[in-house]
């Protein structure tokens, strides 16, 4: 997929380095299941177990790469949640250097949509940190709706976290 800045492919092997060079505590903080320190042998790890769900229609797992150079910018995958094959979870991030520019605002609407036209699901929803101010505007933008306050399992911390839950529907989404 393609917008005017950025192109959003399916995460490849040859990404591990630049996604592990990335990511950082600040990012991973904010993330539940992407670990500090992140080697490249854990990217390719990622890698590979995504794009064996991507290939039976699971996971939409996207490296998100600036058009005008090639580089690699960030990550957004939309995955089917465990035991409910109708829903899915967006998770999405940019390196320090890629953030502030509205890059997430046009990559996660293009990810949405091959989402609901790819995966066959009827809803999609995140899980924000309430001081995640620049994740609340993704999903405002995103037209998800409120859920309530909740709990999200981070493995990368190995605990539970309070989170918002939020949602959109396929039917709410299309235009």
């Amino acid at each position: 997929m393609e917008t005017p800045r950025l192109r959003l492919r399916c995460a490849e092997p040859g990404d591990a380095a630049a996604l592990a060079a990335m990511m950082n505590a600040a990012i991973s903080r904010r993330l539940a299941s992407w670990p500090v320190p992140y080697t490249p042998l854990m990217a390719a790890d990622r890698i590979a177990g995504v794009r064996m769900a991507a290939a039976e229609r699971r996971s939409l797992p996207l490296v998100i790469e600036r058009r005008a150079d090639g580089a690699v910018v960030g990550w957004i995958s939309i995955s089917r949640a465990p035991g409910d094959g109708a829903t899915a979870l967006i998770t999405y991030w940019l390196g320090d250097g890629f953030q502030g520019q509205g890059l997430m605002r046009e990559a996660a609407p293009a990810a949405l949509a091959e989402a609901f036209r790819s995966m066959d699901i009827a809803r999609v929803r995140a899980a924000v940190q309430a001081d995640n101010a620049a994740s609340l505007a993704v999903v405002q933008l995103l037209g998800m709706v409120p859920l309530g306050e909740g709990r999200i399992w981070c493995p990368a911390r190995g605990r539970d976290e309070a989170c918002l839950w939020f949602e959109i529907t396929r039917e709410a989404a299309e235009p």
